[in-house]
């Protein structure tokens, strides 16, 4: 077996229906649950299929270990990146793996324990409701690891859920927010205890479940629509960041598990 197969098998997204619940888990437990390029495929599949069954009501996405929800994507997959258009290809394929999430008809639940970062973050921001440990944190902390930047779409979503002071702290002083404040601020709908979070989103499922369905579908995909209304090309942003000596040296830094010298190059 190949190390490329090796990590495919421990690293994978599960779905489990029970009756008209769909559990949705990110199991790569070794790397805090890090998103691999499988794992966002196997994500997308997953999400298209839920769309086309109508007996499912609800869908709950959690990461598996209950240490994180998701840290990040799979970094090493960044040193194969020649120059800026490797970049624009990337942030393309990440907004076209999680819009099938985003764009689920039916409500959407993320649980969140420890951590929620990069991608996770993304993720957790796509589902309609996030409930999570008092220990949790959410940050993109790109500014102070990778030296990359976001797809406009996926800063306009933070942007509308947490708003734009939240994530200009997240993304220019690379801050991790913590579970306390976004619960203030709306983010997130509650806070609980490890031991009560499995029970309190299915108290949540249920609730969702016995609501018209038609009526949950059309509010949120019309919220949505407002959201992604008039998107910026912002490809020349992502095109120079990514094309950078900075992104570079964060990417062979972070894997040395060294700290990045910024050159502004």
């Amino acid at each position: 077996m190949t190390e490329q197969e090796t990590q495919d098998k421990v690293a994978q997204v599960t779905f489990d229906l029970r009756d008209n619940i769909a559990y949705v888990t990110f199991d790569h437990v070794a790397a805090r649950n890090a998103m691999t390029v499988g794992m966002y495929e196997s994500l997308k599949s997953i999400c298209q299929d839920i769309a086309k069954n109508p007996a499912i009501r609800v869908a709950i996405f959690r990461g598996a270990g209950g240490k994180s929800f998701v840290s990040g994507s799979d970094i090493a997959q960044f040193t194969s990146f020649k120059d800026g258009e490797d970049g624009v290809r990337y942030e393309e394929a990440i907004h076209d793996y999680l819009n099938p999430l985003a764009s689920l008809p039916i409500p959407t639940i993320a649980v969140i324990d420890g951590m929620a970062v990069g991608g996770g973050l993304a993720i957790a921001t796509c589902c309609d409701f996030r409930i999570a440990t008092p220990d949790a944190k959410f940050g993109v902390p790109i500014a102070r690891t990778l030296g990359n930047c976001l797809y406009p779409g996926n800063i306009a979503w933070l942007a509308a859920h947490m708003g734009m002071n939240i994530v200009r702290r997240m993304l220019l002083l690379a801050e991790m927010v913590s579970a306390k404040e976004l619960h203030a601020q709306g983010y997130l709908l509650a806070t609980h205890d490890a031991d009560l979070l499995s029970k309190e989103a299915d108290v949540l499922a249920e609730r969702l479940s016995k609501l018209a369905p038609i009526t949950q579908k059309a509010s949120k995909l019309a919220m949505a629509r407002i959201i992604a209304n008039q998107l910026p090309d912002c490809q020349d942003l992502i095109r120079e960041t990514y094309g950078s000596e900075d992104f570079k040296n964060g990417v062979a830094s972070f894997l040395k598990g060294e700290p990045p010298v910024w050159t502004g190059k």
